[in-house]
């Protein structure tokens, strides 16, 4: 797992569509469900993960914005270097035309593994085990997240994301951090 950078999200208390499982809320890492703070990408201060490379560059965006970050959770994520294509896993780094210089937190609360989706291969599309309902068919913890990197792997090459969102897949760690 290497360094991906941050995001600020609101947090998605339980959905009405989650049937079963343990989940409480979702810490997923695309913005379907649990909406990034703001839509960040017209600012064009992210890093070449599509994230950002420090909690003050949020805060920065939401001053100049007047985005109140009040009801928002942040989050750090680390993300694995393959993706997986629906049948074999390939590398990939981040965008080299934006500074990917992440700042690693000094203190973060690993909450679970998301696998999100990548077919325009730059922001997070799509986390299937949310987005996708694949929560009412895979084991989750309470976040809507795998418990371990092996079981998002797992199932992964067992096919369970084949038929919601195009890949390539991307795994990644989740982190909450605590506002600095």
């Amino acid at each position: 797992m290497v360094p991906a950078g941050y995001m600020a999200k609101r947090v998605c208390k339980k959905a009405e569509w989650l049937s079963v499982g343990l989940v409480t809320d979702i810490y997923s890492i695309s913005g379907c469900i649990s909406h990034d703070f703001a839509d960040y990408i017209e600012y064009w201060k992210h890093n070449g993960f599509w994230l950002f490379n420090s909690p003050e560059i949020i805060r920065e965006i939401a001053r100049e914005e007047s985005v109140d970050l009040a009801e928002t959770s942040l989050f750090y994520y680390e993300v694995y270097d393959r993706e997986f294509d629906g049948e074999s896993w390939h590398p990939y780094e981040p965008e080299a035309s934006f500074p990917t210089q992440i700042l690693v937190p000094s203190s973060k609360q690993l909450e679970g593994f998301d696998v999100a989706t990548f077919s325009c291969r730059n922001v997070p599309e799509h986390s299937p085990l949310s987005c996708n309902y694949l929560a009412n068919e895979i084991l989750t913890n309470t976040h809507c997240l795998f418990c371990s990197f092996d079981e998002a792997k797992t199932q992964l090459e067992l096919g369970a994301f084949n038929n919601s969102e195009p890949g390539p897949y991307r795994i990644f760690a989740v982190y909450s951090v605590n506002w600095p």
